[in-house]
């Protein structure tokens, strides 16, 4: 949801197409995309969002297409913050962690086959672990 963001990533790479939008309505069609990267931003989303918008992500991802999901865990926390990234203007937002076994289950409801997970230690004056998960979209073959 930055268009500053969306400006800088089309200057760069001016063939590929970007745009600006909510998580939980992609501007992609049914099985249209073949990869979606999720880097430090579902966590911004309350909970209770999460299964429409892995949802959204199952719906626009191809089958066989692969979703990589980064996000730092916790304990059913919730953290409000007024300032932002960068340049110290005041841009407030949320963070909520989450177990990292319930994002699992969040995927694995949504559709999606995990086919691997890392968890990371906090490091260099982070404060919360990291996960990763590497899901996959199933074929319509492999589908249950």
């Amino acid at each position: 949801m930055s268009p500053k963001m969306i400006e800088l990533a089309r200057a760069a790479h001016p063939v590929l197409r970007f745009a600006v939008g909510p998580m939980s309505a992609l501007a992609a069609g049914d099985g249209e995309l073949g990869g979606i990267l999720a880097f430090y931003s579902t966590h911004h989303l309350p909970p209770a969002e999460l299964p429409q918008v892995y949802g959204e992500f199952y719906r626009a991802l191809a089958p066989g297409g692969h979703f990589l999901l980064v996000t730092r865990v916790g304990e059913e926390e919730h953290q409000r913050r007024s300032y932002g990234y960068g340049d110290g203007d005041p841009a407030p937002f949320d963070s909520y962690r989450l177990p990292a076994d319930r994002i699992a289950g969040l995927l694995e409801r949504a559709g999606f086959a995990i086919t691997a997970q890392t968890l990371q230690a906090p490091e260099g004056g982070a404060k919360r672990p990291v996960v990763s998960f590497l899901a996959r979209k199933p074929t319509t073959a492999e589908a249950p």
